[in-house]
Parts: structure tokens; sequence; C-alpha cells
């Protein structure tokens, strides 16, 4: 991808210079025009000026070719109009003491700036400034170009994530830099965070109001290759000139295009965005209510809708996104820890949440063929509930994973269901509780008596209720066997296992001391 290095001067910015405001410039025609870039400035006398023209120039003359013929001047200007001169500069004095109004009205007929100068001014002296600017201006803009892929080609060579890429372009741009999908959907965002969040409050309506034109600073850059677009970067708000804004996210989407391919497809940056807003609510560093912009900028219908929390273990996000879509079911999916994914649903709060939480658990095992474990809080009317919900889908998930593995458990989990077992996973990081089970099972852990076989089969023989038949029968080992190994276990932590409140104590502290394993 190149760019063309266009000028950073417009026709009102060149009649602001103080050498030329040193003239009295009077703007007599094309007022409405005034922004138009200024290419070059060239000084003409010649009636015929407009063949040696390329489109962008502003036109000195004193007109002294052109004094008295009226035809010769309206054609001078048309001229300039077919060349798609930026403006044309007219010094008054011995041709043309007063502005001609022949040119003057055939300027404004043309739409093409005409100004007039005053006082007596040395067109050599603004072909120079200007001129100076331009030169500048160019070189200026090779420079960032230059240290903008330098900078870019070292972050992607390193291995950097998307969002160091993200950052290094806003820091360059100096304003929110938003890289969305074709359907508007916000990807990933970088900038100062009370900008980004000032443009994703209201991000749908402006950013397709946006869509048609580049103005008040928002630039698109197309991302896409082998003939195929996928995305947009979108600097919101650029406050430098419209050219070098241009050639910073041109330079940003050579750069993102070969990111893009040169990461492969373990995470498309749908999923990188989903995974960032997920893990940002379930971690609570980022209050929910300074989210909630970039939840709805990802798609996500958050007016009057109820929200439910999943956590799905050994699911693959690629297929719970499908039973999502073959449900019709509108969420985000993303992995937040290895073998642990987040599901949160939208649903219409007249939508019945139990219901549908149900038949999604139940499609999933039908989809994937294999049983997965899926985690409901209840629903959350409050978008500053939901990382609550989130975190207690998290920690029933949690907590049934620490349950026997020939346990029976219901197609969707609740917190009502993961019972003594989820409360002392809340509490395994308390001290107390670290060290009433160091004290119940020390005799074990650490005793003269240790075996690592004697712990698993306390744990199966808690487990089923003091089944010995059952646990005998779990371990591979005869019955007596089993009550040597109990006579031992008893022994080493001091207690009767045929007492109730021991048995109940020792099962709390094995509890606790598996948690902390976890």
């Amino acid at each position: 991808m190149t760019t063309a290095l266009e000028p950073a001067l417009s026709v009102r910015q060149v009649l602001n210079m103080d050498r030329v405001l040193a003239g009295e410039p009077e703007v007599v025609a094309g007022a409405s025009h005034l922004d138009r870039a200024v290419r070059w400035v060239h000084v003409a006398e010649a009636a015929d000026v407009g063949v040696m023209l390329t489109g962008g120039e502003m036109v000195l003359t004193t007109g002294v070719l052109l004094a008295g013929d009226v035809e010769a001047q309206a054609e001078y200007i048309r001229s300039l109009h077919r060349a798609e001169a930026a403006a044309v500069v007219l010094g008054l004095g011995r041709a043309f003491p007063t502005p001609p109004d022949v040119m003057r009205r055939a300027a404004e007929r043309c739409g093409l700036p005409m100004v007039v100068l005053h006082r007596p001014f040395p067109f050599a002296e603004l072909t120079e400034e200007v001129q100076s600017r331009l030169v500048s201006s160019k070189f200026a803009a090779v420079s960032l170009s230059e240290a903008v892929r330098t900078a870019l080609t070292g972050l992607i060579t390193s291995g950097a994530p998307l969002q160091r890429m993200l950052d290094e372009i806003a820091g360059h741009a100096a304003c929110p830099v938003v890289v969305t999908n074709l359907a508007h959907r916000v990807l990933a965002t970088a900038g100062e965070r009370s900008a980004v969040d000032d443009v994703l409050r209201d991000w749908e309506r402006i950013s397709r109001q946006a869509g048609g034109s580049e103005g008040d600073g928002w630039i698109r850059a197309e991302l896409g290759g082998r003939g195929e677009r996928w995305g947009r970067i979108v600097l919101c708000g650029y406050r430098g000139d419209a050219a070098t804004g241009r050639l910073l996210a041109d330079r940003a989407a050579e750069a993102l295009v070969l990111h893009r391919l040169l990461a492969g497809s373990a995470h498309t940056w749908e999923e990188q965005a989903a995974q960032s807003l997920l893990t940002d609510l379930v971690s609570g560093v980022v209050p929910a209510r300074q989210l909630l912009p970039r939840a709805r900028a990802a798609g996500l219908p958050v007016n009057r809708r109820a929200f439910v929390p999943l956590v799905v273990r050994d699911g693959d996000p690629a297929e719970l996104d499908r039973v999502l879509r073959l449900l019709g079911l509108l969420g985000l999916v993303a992995e937040l820890a290895d073998g642990v994914t987040a599901v949160l649903l939208s649903l219409a709060r007249d939508q019945d949440a139990e219901a549908l939480a149900t038949h999604f658990a139940l499609r999933l095992r039908h989809e994937s063929g294999a049983p997965t474990t899926v985690a409901a809080a209840s629903p959350r009317t409050a978008w500053d509930d939901v990382p609550a919900g989130l975190r207690e889908a998290l920690h029933v998930v949690e907590a049934a994973a620490d349950a026997p593995a020939d346990q029976e458990q219901p197609v969707l989990l609740r917190l009502r269901d993961v019972h003594l077992r989820g409360l002392v996973r809340l509490l395994r990081d308390d001290p107390n509780v670290q060290s009433f089970a160091e004290r119940e099972l020390d005799g074990l852990l650490c005793g003269a008596d240790a075996d690592q076989e004697l712990l698993p089969v306390l744990r199966t023989y808690l487990a089923t209720g003091r089944n010995k038949s059952r646990t005998a029968q779990l371990h591979h080992v005869s019955r007596p066997a089993l009550y040597r190994r109990l006579e031992v276990i008893e022994a080493s932590l001091g207690v009767d296992l045929d007492d109730f409140e021991q048995a109940a104590s020792v099962h709390i502290a094995l509890l606790a001391h598996d948690a902390q394993q976890r």
C-alpha cells in the first residue's frame, strides 16, 4: 500500500500567514472554497497560464496582460478552473487599481477562490514562504511515515499483541483509535481512556454518521487482503492536517493487515475483543459502568435486557459460539483461562432465562458429544451486577471441579448445587481456614505415618458417605485391606471416623485442603 504525500496547507491557511496579511488580502469570490489544498504556488502573468498547471496551484498575478480585455479576463479565470487551480491572487496596482468585476463574477460562477491584495506585495516572499512550508510538511510527513512503519514493524517481528500495536498508533495519532469489523462492531480500541469512552458511548450513531466523509478528523483506512475486506481502522478526531492523518491511517492499516496474517487463526480479533471485555468484567479492576460503552460497541444489546452469566469447563469457545447462533441467542463468548470459557447472554426481559440457559447447556452437550460442565448465575437486570454474576458462575464451575468424578451433576449447575464444597472454596484463602485444615490433617500431611495412598482413600471414604464397600471397590482393594488403611488414618489423625462430628470436621478440612491445592 502506498500513499502520495498531499499538501498540508489550505488556501485559508496561506491567507492567514503574516506575510500575506501585510498585503491586506480580500476574498472577492469563492469564499466557500477556502479549504482547498494548496499543492504549490505559481507566479504567472501569461494569459494562457492554465495549460501550464497540473492542479492544486495558487496562482499569483498582477494581471498586466489582461488589462482592458474583458473576454481575456473571463477566459483566464475559466482556464484556471479547468486546470483545477486552488486559487488566484491578484495584486492590485496599475493594471487593476480595483478588483475587476468580470474576473470576480467568473470566479464566483466557477467556485474558484479569488483574492486581491490591496497593498503592494513581493510575490517572491510569499512563494518562498509557502514552498518552504510545503517542503517542510512533506519532509515531516515522510519522517512520520517512516517512524510509524519502523515502530510497527518492530512490534510485529517481536510478536507484540494487537493492543500493543494500537497503543503505538494512538501515540502517534494523539487521538482515539478504533478497529471495527465491516458491521461497525468494535474489535479493539486505544488512546486516552476517557476519550475512548466518549467515542464509544454513542458509537453506532457516530460511526455510521462518520462513514460517508472524513470531516472533523475522522479518518478511516480499510483492512483486508487478497481482494477481501474484513475491517477498518478509524482515527477518531485527529487534530493534525488531513493528509498526515491519511498517511498515518494507511501505515497503520498496512501493519495491522500484516499482523493479522502473521498471527494466524489462534484467536480472531473478535475473540480477543470479547475476551478483553469479559476478563475485565470478571476481574472487577475496571468498574462495570465504564465497560458499558465497550459492550455496546461490541454489539451486545444492553438496553432493557437481562444478562445471564455462564461459565463452561472443557468447552470449545468456537463450539459455544456456534450453539449460541443455532439457538438464536445473543451474547459474548470468551476463554477466561485454559479450559474455562465465559458466556454472557443478553436476553429480553420477558424471556425465560432459566429455560433458555438450560436449553443452551443441553444443546451444547448434544452438539459437542462430550460431557461439559456448565454453571450459571441468576439473571442480572442491572449491568453493574454482571461482574458479580460472572464471578458466581466461575466459582460454581470451579467448586464442581472438586467433586468426585463419579458424582452425577445436573446439566446446568447453580450455586445451590455445590453445597458445602462451594462454601469451603469461597473461604479457602482465609488464614483461619488454612490453619484449621493443616491442624486437622497434619498427621497425614506431615506426620510419620504420612502416605500418598492414605489421603485419596480418606477422600473417597468421606465423599461416598463413609461407604466402606464402595470405597474398597473404587480403590481396587479388599475390605480387610481397606479396614487396615482406615485404622492407620484414624491413628494418624487421632479421630474416630465413625463419629459423625469428627468425620465432618475432617471432611471439611479435606475440602479446604483440596481447594487450596487447586
